[in-house]
C-alpha cells in the first residue's frame, strides 16, 4: 500500500511538472511570435485582449477630466517627437491621443510614424495648458507662427504606456 501511495505521489509530481513545462513553452512561443513580428519597448506585453482604436475612443468618451483606466489597444502612429521620440500621437477613432512613456523609461524610434502599435498602460483625460501645447508643437517642428496660434488649453485624451509593441 505504501508503494502505491509513493507511486501516485511521484506520478502526480511528474504530471504537474509536465503541465507546467507545457504552459511555460506556450508562453515562450507567444513571446517568440511577438519578437518576430514586433519590436518591444518598455515592459514586455502580449498581443492578446487588445481593443481597437474605436473601442478605445468609446472608453475615452465615457471618462471625465481626472478619470484613469488601465487599457491595451492597437492603433497607427500619426506623429512621433522629432527630437528624441519621447512622445507619440495616435488616432483613436476620429480623435487623437497623446502618448507618453512611463517614467520616460523608453522612447520610440524617430522613424516610427505610420507604423502599427499595440500599447498597454493608463488612459486618462486631462486638460493641457497653452504652455505645454506650445512645447509639444515646438518638439514636433511646427513654425513659430503655428506655435503662436495656440492660445487656449485643450481637453485631451492621454495615455501613459508602460509597454509598446511596434510592428516590424
Amino acid at each position: 500500500m505504501k508503494n502505491l501511495i509513493k507511486f501516485c505521489a511521484i506520478a502526480l509530481l511528474v504530471f504537474s511538472a509536465c503541465k507546467k513545462d507545457k504552459l511555460e513553452n506556450s508562453k515562450n512561443q507567444e513571446l517568440n511570435k511577438i519578437a518576430m513580428n514586433f519590436d518591444v519597448f518598455g515592459d514586455k506585453i502580449t498581443a492578446e485582449k487588445v481593443m481597437s482604436s474605436g473601442e478605445m475612443l468609446e472608453k475615452f468618451n465615457n471618462m471625465k477630466v481626472g478619470d484613469t483606466i488601465n487599457a491595451k489597444f492597437a492603433s497607427k502612429i500619426n506623429e512621433v517627437c522629432s527630437k528624441k521620440g519621447c512622445w507619440m500621437k495616435l488616432p483613436v477613432g476620429d480623435q487623437e491621443t497623446m502618448v507618453r512613456f512611463k517614467n520616460y523609461g523608453f522612447f520610440m524610434p524617430l522613424d516610427a510614424e505610420d507604423r502599427e502599435v499595440i500599447l498597454e498602460g493608463k488612459a486618462f483625460v486631462q486638460e493641457t495648458s497653452v504652455e505645454e501645447l506650445q512645447h509639444y508643437a515646438e518638439d514636433a517642428g511646427k513654425t513659430k507662427q503655428e506655435i503662436a496660434m495656440i492660445k487656449a488649453p485643450k481637453k485631451e485624451f492621454t495615455f501613459e504606456a508602460n509597454g509598446v509593441l511596434l510592428k516590424k
